[in-house]
């Protein structure tokens, strides 16, 4: 089960935390009830995604939605009281608490206080985050080589994971700030739906979808969570989207679109391979969900990459992985003569709590230049 052995792992410092609330509850009925608490709280999660890939479970949604929640409340609640107990310590070494101080009522009230809202705090403010999008903007020049267009602006977003319990209103929000900008194309970074969860809210998405008329139209390409579900070519089919799978479109005699296939899956094609055929004469926009091949792109001469898939570690401190793992996790990079992109995404993954970054739909503005 995804991060099972993640949890497992921190399971010391998960049990130090619990203990550490443990002793500053005063009433032994409210011990009980907090490690009632606490145990649904570790158990959930798995919980959770076990019930999200069983079909027909509609009762299981506020199950579903409890347990996703309750992972980044945990993260958090165990974050804080280790923060909380490094800086009591520090403070007593330094002698700014004494040891009185530290055991005083109030202070051990207000200690246990803090442990337990400023965890739910934060969750909040990311559920919040998670729904509502907001238009990144991003201005850039490349050759015009011979296309017939001058200008191009990009509406750019990854990463919808759709699922049973994907807030209805997301999608509104999203087609309402796309259609508001008024893009030439429209690209989908992959990861529309989550795998082989399916249910009736997919056909409201799916007319959703139709809803954006950029001139050029609206392109995608799959994601890994795509993959796994048999009805993914259908749901873009349906959506308006045109799926591209290792394949190339020359739109318009103005630019070529490159789309790939998820980077792992088996005999995709690289990107020379790709580019083998295509006039050079026109520029090159290359749509790819990991951002993971950036090398390559940037050698062949592509002049924009856009990706998603790393949601910016969606939860902080995950980010400062993310940044390690990848050249880019986040946001823009010239590369060569490349301009790279990197998105959040609209939603993430699991729990729909954002504490790294925000959900966002790019929007690049693509002035072709003449050649000199």
């Amino acid at each position: 089960m995804f991060l099972l052995r993640e949890i497992l792992f921190c399971a010391p410092l998960i049990i130090y935390a619990g203990f550490r609330i443990w002793k500053l509850i005063p009433q032994r009925l409210f011990k009980i009830f907090f490690i009632i608490f606490y145990s649904f709280l570790v158990l959930a999660f798995p919980i959770a995604e076990t019930l999200s890939h069983a079909s027909g479970m509609g009762w299981a949604n506020l199950i579903m939605v409890t347990g996703y929640f309750s992972l980044p409340l945990l993260l958090y609640l165990v974050l804080f009281v280790i923060l909380l107990d490094l800086a009591i310590g520090f403070g007593r070494v330094t002698r700014i608490l004494s040891k009185e101080t530290v055991k005083y009522q109030r202070f051990q009230q207000a200690r246990l206080f803090l442990g337990l809202a400023v965890p739910v705090v934060v969750v909040v403010i990311g559920a919040v985050q998670n729904n509502y999008p907001q238009i990144r903007e991003y201005s850039i020049e490349i050759p015009r080589k011979s296309s017939g267009i001058r200008q191009l602006k990009i509406a750019f977003a990854s990463d919808f994971h759709f699922r049973e319990t994907t807030n209805r209103y997301l999608m509104e929000r999203f087609i309402e700030k796309v259609n508001a900008v008024n893009p030439d194309i429209v690209l989908i970074g992959g990861d529309v739906l989550e795998g082989d969860r399916q249910g009736e809210k997919l056909g409201e998405f799916e007319a959703q979808f139709r809803h954006l008329k950029p001139k050029y139209g609206v392109y995608g390409v799959p994601g890994n969570h795509d993959l796994h579900g048999a009805s993914s070519k259908t749901f873009f089919d349906q959506a308006g989207i045109r799926l591209l799978q290792d394949t190339v479109e020359q739109i318009d005699n103005a630019f070529y679109l490159v789309g790939r296939n998820d980077g792992r899956s088996k005999g995709r094609k690289s990107i020379n391979e790709l580019l083998r055929d295509c006039d050079r004469n026109l520029p090159v926009v290359v749509l790819e969900h990991r951002p993971t091949d950036l090398d390559n792109v940037s050698r062949s001469g592509a002049d924009i990459l856009l990706s998603g898939h790393t949601h910016n570690g969606q939860l902080f401190p995950v980010n400062f992985i993310t940044q390690r793992h990848y050249e880019l996790s986040w946001g823009y990079k010239l590369k060569n003569r490349t301009h790279v992109f990197v998105t959040s995404g609209i939603q993430v993954w699991g729990p729909p709590v954002r504490t790294a970054g925000d959900s966002e739909i790019l929007v690049v503005n693509v002035s072709f230049r003449n050649d000199r």
